[in-house]
């Protein structure tokens, strides 16, 4: 077997499992995959970034089309306010972090994904110890102060979420959620949903941005691992779907938030060492 053939099952496999990881959470898994990428596959940061990225933004992609049948697509443009008001701060923040990743030094560049994979831990165990419930009602009801208020919060947690889209190459799935149930009272299975309409446009703003890049050519260079961890990942994501609640959500939200915090801290050293 050629190197590039176990290079490429290697990626099949990781894309299998961390989809199946991310299915079993309700998540794509990309927070997951980028240490991987970086480590296991030996690319460079940013690189990696733009790879997750294309990687997040066929996911979701699917993601979507399968979510459809679960929700009505009606049920969905009923929200549709939510979504524009998350949208307005999110897509200027995925371009405005997509410019500035590109011309980043690459240790100021590790050093923010460290941070922000380290925050994504935090979140995750803070859903452990605190899970997220539906809402009967979200923080900001009808009233015009509190409706301004509201559409004010929505867009500057979008514009941090698109920060975050953008730089870790993720859907921001685990953050959107929490804020469109807490901020806008939807329940959680609509929130899911929305967030893949959020995630779809900022993912692709923070793509295209990323094309004037030279490390834009990785795509090029690995198409071969890209489709085949692709595969991977949709074949894992419907796996761990259908696994979904044989574990307790706790147990997986703290083992995976460690998962997470442990790999991005050697991720981290490794890269300072090449």
């Amino acid at each position: 077997m050629s190197s590039e053939s176990k290079r490429n099952g290697k990626g099949f496999l990781s894309g299998t499992l961390i989809g199946a990881l991310g299915g079993l959470i309700g998540l794509g898994g990309a927070e997951f995959r980028l240490p991987v990428l970086m480590g296991s596959f030996k690319m460079p940061t940013l690189e990696a970034v733009i790879f997750n990225k294309a990687m997040s933004l066929t996911v979701v992609a699917v993601a979507l089309i399968f979510r459809t049948k679960s929700i009505a697509v009606d049920q969905l443009f009923a929200h549709l306010d939510i979504v524009i008001n998350l949208l307005a701060g999110s897509l200027i923040g995925a371009w405005w972090a997509a410019g500035r990743a590109i011309k980043m030094s690459r240790i100021w560049l590790d050093r923010t994904i460290l941070l922000l994979l380290v925050i994504l831990s935090f979140v995750m165990f803070s859903e452990a110890l605190m899970p997220l419930h539906d809402s009967s009602a979200g923080l900001f009801q009808p009233g015009i102060a509190t409706i301004i208020a509201g559409v004010i919060a929505g867009v500057i947690a979008g514009f941090f979420i698109g920060n975050v889209a953008a730089l870790l190459g993720v859907a921001g799935g685990e953050l959107l959620i929490p804020t469109i149930v807490i901020l806008f009272g939807a329940d959680i299975k609509l929130a899911g949903s929305l967030s893949l309409m959020i995630s779809l446009p900022t993912m692709i703003v923070g793509f295209s941005r990323y094309t004037n890049a030279d490390a834009f050519q990785i795509l090029r260079k690995e198409k071969k691992l890209f489709v085949w961890m692709v595969i991977g990942s949709v074949i894992g994501a419907a796996i761990g779907g259908l696994m979904l609640g044989m574990f307790p959500v706790r147990v997986l939200m703290t083992l995976l938030g460690a998962v997470l915090l442990i790999s991005a801290i050697k991720t981290f050293k490794h890269t300072r060492q090449r």
